[in-house]
Order: structure tokens, then C-alpha cells, then sequence
């Protein structure tokens, strides 16, 4: 399985970047108008927003290449958590579109959204 790439520093991504954690739940409703709930997993799910500015044309381009090469929210790879350094090895994006925006000649920024798969 493929690796989210690290940039020419080696981080994964730069400050400011956030992340949450939270459940899937499944919920029945009967025909009496209660309702019951429950977790679809044991563990919470997490989510990393990926800000990354002042990138050069070879970092794009491996950006770019990866999430091409994962046909974007479709493929799975693994993600090393910034903040813990667990890797998470079933992760995908969330937007199935990848926006690089070039602020200057050969330099650029990109905002991702990558989750990890239940």
C-alpha cells in the first residue's frame, strides 16, 4: 500500500492543520417513532485537514501524482498522523477533486481533507 508524501522537510503537513475524531452511528427508527442507536465501530474515526502553502513545482507535482494515482476519494493508502506519528494504514481523500493553487512562479499551496476509512 502506498504512503501520503512527505515534503522536501519531511513533514506531512504545516501549521496551521487541524483534525477531529468521531463515530459512525447507525440509527433505527420503528414504526412506534423511537428510535435506537449504536456505534457502526468499536473506534472513532478520524479526519486531518492538510493545509500546505510555498510549495515548489516538485512538491505539486508529487501531490498531484498521488492523489491521481489513488483516483482521488476512490484509492487507500497509509497516513501518518502529525501529531501522534501513528500511521494509519486504510485512509482516503474526501474530496474526489484536487484544487493547486500557484500563487507565484513555482510556488503553491493545496488544502486537502483525508480520512480514515471505517
Amino acid at each position: 500500500m502506498s504512503t501520503f508524501p512527505r515534503l522536501k522537510t519531511g513533514a506531512v503537513t504545516q501549521y496551521p492543520a487541524g483534525r477531529s475524531a468521531g463515530h459512525a452511528t447507525a440509527v433505527f427508527r420503528f414504526l412506534d417513532g423511537t428510535e435506537q442507536r449504536f456505534r457502526c465501530r468499536a473506534a472513532g474515526s478520524k479526519r486531518w485537514a492538510i493545509r500546505l502553502a510555498l510549495l515548489d513545482d516538485n512538491e505539486l507535482a508529487e501531490i498531484a501524482e498521488f492523489f491521481e494515482s489513488q483516483m482521488g476519494r476512490f484509492g487507500a493508502f497509509a497516513f501518518e498522523d502529525p501529531w501522534e506519528g501513528t500511521v494509519h494504514p486504510d485512509c482516503s481523500f474526501e474530496n474526489g477533486t484536487l484544487e493547486l493553487q500557484l500563487s507565484e512562479e513555482g510556488r503553491g499551496s493545496v488544502q486537502l481533507v483525508i480520512r480514515e476509512n471505517e
